[in-house]
């Protein structure tokens, strides 16, 4: 049983381990007398000692310490180690080195590459097949020696070649999935983007409107000598208001707890609420709706929500204006017209506009396929928004 401490060294030490075990091996063929195995290439006029052997399998092991830093040019060095041993002593251990360092630079090797190293072993091998043809008086032994070095060579080079292709497997696997993670997390953060613009957009039309209504009426009551009728008419308005804002707040909290169903949203048919309440803010607001009496539901809230938008900036912006609001349909098309003329601006506005109602009515007719436009006119203000009745998938 080998010990652990000894097993840490040579997984840390891994190519001096081979070298030193080369090495042994080299000790132990020759006193066993493992040479001249190579005796038909072998140029020397006798033989000599097995021992002479070490004198190239020992700078042969060297180069095992240093396969991982270049493998292909000590692949190079091997070669020629390994032609001088073939041509005198026909020692073992060069050929094992050579294939250890065929082994090393073909798993680090590039696609091409390898298909270089492998033109280089069929080269080798013919040259080889040839040179022993010449020196042979048997031709079936110089056919029997290029098919074992091929079928070694050959077996080394596909095994590499398995192991780094394997590796470059494992390689785009795990760029493949670092690539979806990435995507993963941008598609969350964009899921998150887009839920919080959602809860943004619905918080403002649902209760911005309501909430601006209310600090409205009250600064208007507060800028009023005492007048018991008009204090009571500005606390049932605030009164309205904070109801409405309150049931909208209470639709808005229950879907976010439960994660599903829908938010109270205004219709079409909340559009006559809308003008009496513009009109209790001073407003004198006429409305003329010739749309179709069934639109697709988005649609429907889109419209809803653009008179709304545009009556509470009136409301803000140019008190006791006259607004003329029409809707219709035309070519497949819903169409929203607001026109304010006269009024004057709030002197002390209780609550800044932040600029996003109309923005967001923008965002909300793009998503339809349509276009919200607004501007000043002559004397007034005027809005005009087209969207498809056919909603985009």
């Amino acid at each position: 049983m080998i010990p652990a401490s000894v097993r840490g060294w040579v997984r840390a030490h891994r190519s001096l381990a081979d070298a030193i075990g080369y090495a042994a091996l080299a000790v132990l063929a020759c006193a066993l007398g493992l040479v001249g195995v190579w005796s038909l290439f072998s140029v020397l006029p006798e033989p000599v000692s097995p021992w002479w052997s070490l004198a190239t399998a020992f700078p042969a092991c060297a180069l095992v310490i240093f396969r991982r830093k270049a493998p292909i040019p000590l692949l190079c060095i091997a070669l020629v180690i390994f032609v001088v041993d073939l041509l005198t002593v026909g020692g073992v251990l060069t050929l094992i080195v050579v294939l250890d360092l065929l082994y090393a630079a073909t798993v680090t090797a590039s696609a091409s590459t390898r298909r270089r190293l492998l033109i280089g072993i069929a080269l080798a091998i013919v040259v080889t097949t040839a040179a022993a043809l010449l020196r042979a008086d048997d031709p079936r032994i110089a056919v029997l020696i290029g098919l074992q070095l091929g079928a070694l060579a050959g077996t080394d080079y596909w095994y590499a070649t398995a192991v780094a292709q394997a590796n470059e497997l494992v390689v785009l696997h795990r760029a493949r999935a670092e690539d979806a993670e990435r995507r993963s997390a941008l598609e969350r953060a964009e899921a998150v983007r887009s839920e919080r613009e959602q809860m943004a957009r619905e918080l403002h039309d649902l209760v911005a409107g309501d909430v601006s209504a209310i600090a409205i009426r009250a600064e208007a009551a507060l800028s009023i000598p005492d007048a018991p009728d008009a204090d009571r008419a500005a606390l049932r308005a605030v009164r309205e208001s904070s109801l409405q804002a309150h049931q909208a707040l209470r639709s808005m909290i229950s879907v976010l707890r439960a994660g599903d169903g829908e938010v109270a949203a205004r219709r079409r048919g909340s559009l006559p609420e809308l003008v009496a309440d513009a009109e209790r803010h001073g407003l004198t607001v006429t409305l003329d709706d010739a749309l179709p009496p069934r639109i697709p539901s988005p649609v429907d809230q889109a419209v809803t929500r653009i008179v709304q938008e545009a009556l509470t900036n009136c409301v803000r912006h140019a008190a006791g204006a006259r607004v003329d609001v029409g809707l219709d349909a035309d070519g497949g098309e819903v169409r929203v017209r607001i026109d304010s003329r006269g009024g004057a601006p709030v002197t002390a506005a209780p609550v800044r506009g932040s600029g996003w109602g109309l923005d967001l009515l923008r965002e909300r007719a793009r998503a339809l396929g349509g276009s919200v436009d607004a501007g000043p006119v002559d004397d007034g203000w005027s809005v005009r928004a087209r969207i498809p009745v056919e909603v985009p998938a």
